[in-house]
């Protein structure tokens, strides 16, 4: 799963990497990102400016704005099934830019770690995203980052790991039509070009939100 990412760059950064207009009073960067929280997405709608969407996918056809709550991941492998997903897959996709991700190892003391490319680069994580009318008759634009199977950096914590697109596969995400080319691009991203560590705990508040989350910490005892 992806429950909580890094985007802590500048607009301007975003901006040059992916060719869309970022302006820094709209993009707010971050090194705590997390689910029902207003982040910086390219959507294939207007793939030349960023969009601002909360993280949980609430479909189309949601009762209420609770459904988002667990839909800030969807499965690769069951993408194409879920009513939830399938649509959005074929119609709405996304990208997620980040320069790193965070997952827990299950254990006596759950710790943190930080995944990120081994050249801090930013990238993209592969997303879906649909629009939802409030009882108020506003709209809710909402997104869900894909998830696949763990590589080999990403195995010995979590079982899990969000899509990251090779950098030659993002514009084909955005704009092809094809969903069964799409489905061959979620899969495990390379294990040697990724690196790993762990983190401070201070990670586990999102009212934490400092360059000091990224920072490597001795490991503790017993893990990982």
């Amino acid at each position: 799963m992806c429950g909580r990412f890094q985007l802590s760059v500048k607009g301007k950064e975003i901006s040059e990497r992916f060719n869309t207009e970022v302006f820094d009073e709209i993009h707010k960067p971050s090194y705590n990102c997390a689910p029902t929280q207003v982040l910086s997405v390219i959507t294939d709608a207007m793939p030349h400016k960023i969009s601002l969407l909360q993280w949980g996918l609430v479909p189309s056809w949601a009762k209420d704005l609770r459904a988002g709550n667990k839909n800030f991941n969807c499965r690769a492998e069951t993408i194409i099934e879920k009513p939830t997903y399938r649509l959005p897959f074929k119609r709405q996709r996304c990208l997620v830019p980040a320069n790193g991700f965070y997952e827990w190892k299950p254990g006596t003391v759950k710790q943190a770690y930080r995944f990120h490319l081994k050249n801090e680069a930013l990238f993209a994580m592969a997303g879906i995203w649909d629009t939802w009318q409030r009882p108020d008759g506003s709209w809710l634009q909402s997104f869900s980052i894909i998830t696949t199977e763990a590589n080999e950096v990403m195995a010995p914590i979590h079982n899990r790991m969000p899509v990251i697109l090779p950098k030659e596969s993002e514009t084909r995400w955005i704009y092809t039509t094809d969903y069964r080319q799409l489905l061959n691009l979620l899969k495990p991203y390379p294990a040697d070009e990724m690196v790993c560590y762990p983190v401070s705990s201070r990670l586990n508040s999102v009212m934490n939100d400092d360059e000091s989350l990224t920072k490597q910490i001795e490991k503790q005892v017993g893990l990982f």
